[in-house]
């Protein structure tokens, strides 16, 4: 692993590039070198199959930029042989020198269904977590097991490639298979403060009990971030319509990550607007749609699971997050530039903490 000497002001917080939905990946570029001139530790990238490329995101995100941490957040194993996917992870290492730490996710089954691939288990990323390291330490092999079946697989005998792996978990399994086999997890946005401190716990004890260190395992949370200034309408996008879309996808797993009410859920899926809604709300959702869904139909409480208000307000959730057991924080759904406002607040209230690495994937 590497770290920059100079290192960001803020290694503990990042942002997610091009968050949500985008018709243009090269805002990237500029998104990128504008989190590292604010001081941002990470910029993560999502993948959707639209423009948002895992590998191609990441490789302009390393070429546009000379300190700041880049993580996948996530990609998933079964949409791409394993050597494939393991040569993305060190080319991108390389040519990072170290920055880049490789994230994966289970991904949603419906998508995995209608493209006519398996759906992702825990023992299949357990399986395709350890053929990648083995691909990046040298080693040739032939393998069967449940990532699947594979007559021959080597990358090149000299490589000794230490690349961070980060697992996205919310739920309790998931929470402890990244315990045991990852480097750092990436927990899910909308957590309560008591969510987050009790995934934590989970994730550490999980560690200890597979013989790792738990204390090396980093743990970034994930608090959508809407500050004051942003326009209503965006503030309605990012806030409600984000956390709609998640209800769309998954909303059990989340309701039931919180202890939230499954009635309420229900509610939600019920309501006439949801109907055969033709897409995801933070994308094509109105204001007043969106409005109606603040109003009269999500509960406060699940939408407080968040970062709003002033910008020295959003900086204080993010301390929050810390305080939880968190020891980093994705400021979730805004621009580099949104944020800076935030970044500003947050100078004026950050106490000493811990040296941190460049690459997210790392805890020292």
């Amino acid at each position: 692993m590497t770290t920059d000497t100079s290192g960001p002001a803020f290694p503990e917080l990042g942002c997610y590039g091009l968050a949500g939905h985008t018709s243009s990946p090269a805002d990237l570029l500029d998104e990128v070198r504008l989190a590292e001139d604010l001081g941002l530790g990470a910029v993560f990238l999502s993948e959707r199959f639209n423009v948002k490329d895992a590998g191609v995101l990441a490789g302009a995100a390393v070429a546009a930029s000379s300190r700041i941490g880049i993580g996948t957040a996530a990609t998933n194993h079964n949409t791409r042989h394993p050597l494939v996917t393991a040569t993305m992870a060190t080319t991108l290492h390389r040519m990072s020198g170290g920055r880049y730490a490789f994230g994966l996710g289970r991904g949603f089954d419906l998508l995995f269904d209608v493209m006519g691939l398996p759906r992702v288990t825990g023992a299949q990323l357990a399986d395709a977590v350890g053929i990648y390291r083995r691909l990046w330490h040298g080693e040739a092999f032939g393998h069967s097991g449940p990532a699947g079946d594979y007559p021959y697989l080597s990358q090149d005998s000299s490589f000794d490639e230490d690349i961070p792996v980060l697992m996205m978990a919310i739920g309790p399994k998931s929470l402890e298979l990244a315990g045991r086999i990852a480097d750092g997890v990436v927990l899910h946005t909308f957590l309560s403060d008591e969510t987050l401190a009790r995934s934590v716990a989970t994730i550490r004890r999980s560690a200890e009990e597979a013989g790792r260190d738990p204390a090396a395992v980093r743990v970034w949370s994930v608090l959508a971030t809407v500050e004051d200034s942003i326009p209503e309408e965006q503030q309605l996008r990012k806030l409600v319509g984000r956390l709609a879309t998640y209800l769309q996808g998954y909303g059990e797993v989340l309701v039931r990550a919180n202890g939230w009410d499954l009635a309420a859920l229900e509610r939600f899926r019920a309501d006439p607007l949801l109907q055969g809604y033709p897409g995801a709300l933070d994308a094509i959702g109105t204001t007043e749609e969106l409005t109606y869904l603040r109003e009269q139909v999500l509960p406060a409480e699940w939408l407080a699971a968040s970062a709003t208000g002033t910008a020295e307000q959003c900086a204080r959730r993010a301390l929050d997050q810390l305080a939880a057991g968190a020891d980093s924080v994705i400021l979730h759904g805004a621009t580099p530039l949104e944020l800076a406002p935030v970044l500003a607040a947050y100078a004026g209230l950050r106490p000493d903490l811990p040296a941190l690495p460049a690459n997210p994937g790392w805890l020292r």
